[in-house]
């Protein structure tokens, strides 16, 4: 008999172990404890790093203690603004704009108007930070700033550190028509996105992104249905895991886990059952909750990875 399946985590702290320690330091108000495990970090990880950071409950009193006692930090106003657009979002919840009420839209405004006054300061002070720009990004597209004051802000953060991935999917979001956009403008940046990164980088994840976002779009499940057959998506699936999953210079730094996650899923609506069985072994049991989330979490992820290793060999 097989051995079975390993179980799943969505648990961040799994795969990244700086996580733990950050929760601790911050739950413990132990600020030279944050500083000495974020400032050794790359953009890519302290970004990461941050938005975790930000999802630690009870917080905001020490970040906002230690941004009144060290004015010339940044890091500190960064995290409370990290903070602050966490819980900005879970009232306004990832619901279309049309089920979310007055009162909710009221608290989500004023918790976002708060972290972009601290974000504003920051990147003012310290314009390579790409972390407080990419929360700008998400910040914008909650106020509802539009697509060329969100492209301003990507392209500010890219002159600084091009190739940031996870801003990438930030203004992916916001180009999207659900958030105003097109999918002409969306695939377009994709493309962009992957075009302009070294081969077996993350960023062609961005173009995977975009599919998942049009797929899931579909009126009903003929359409998804067909949406799968289409010739340009399974083109563009391949073409993106070929340039990075697939790529022999792909590198497990942070952030690794949701591109994997990411082209384990989309390379299964793809039908490239071997490749999608790579990521689920390069996995394990780790996986991020997006894309998962949007297909029913564990349950969505155990389906697809079961017909993977039915339809693409054996185990």
């Amino acid at each position: 008999m097989p051995a079975p399946y390993p179980a799943i985590t969505f648990e961040p702290a799994a795969a990244y172990p700086e996580v733990t320690p950050l929760r601790a330091a911050l739950t413990a108000g132990d600020w030279a404890g944050v500083h000495a495990l974020l400032d050794p970090l790359d953009w890519n990880g302290r970004s990461l790093l941050v938005g975790l950071a930000g999802e630690v409950s009870g917080i905001e009193p020490f970040l906002r203690s230690v941004t009144a006692a060290h004015p010339g930090d940044t890091l500190a106003p960064t995290l409370l603004a990290a903070h602050l657009i966490r819980v900005g979002w879970d009232i306004r919840t990832g619901a279309r704009a049309q089920y979310v009420s007055r009162e909710q839209f009221e608290q989500f405004h004023a918790y976002l108007r708060q972290a972009e006054q601290l974000l504003i300061d920051v990147c003012a002070r310290d314009p390579g930070n790409a972390a407080a720009w990419q929360l700008r990004l998400r910040a914008a597209r909650g106020l509802e700033l539009g697509q060329a004051e969100a492209r301003r802000r990507y392209d500010r953060l890219s002159r600084a550190f091009p190739h940031h991935v996870s801003a990438q999917q930030s203004l992916l979001q916001q180009f999207c028509p659900k958030w105003s956009g097109t999918w002409d403008k969306a695939f377009a940046f994709a493309r962009e996105c992957m075009a302009a990164a070294p081969e077996g980088a993350h960023n062609a994840v961005v173009l995977a992104e975009a599919h998942l976002e049009r797929w899931t779009d579909g009126d009903s499940s003929a359409e998804r249905a067909r949406y799968r057959k289409d010739p340009q998506f399974k083109r563009d699936i391949w073409e993106a895991a070929q340039r990075s999953v697939l790529h022999p210079r792909f590198e497990h730094r942070h952030g690794w886990v949701s591109v994997r996650s990411m082209f384990a899923l989309m390379l299964c609506v793809a039908e490239f059952w071997d490749a999608a069985i790579a990521q689920f072994t390069a996995l394990g049991h780790l996986a991020s909750e997006y894309p998962w989330s949007y297909l029913g979490g564990v349950e969505g992820l155990e389906k697809f990875r079961g017909e993977a290793y039915a339809k693409g060999g054996q185990r």
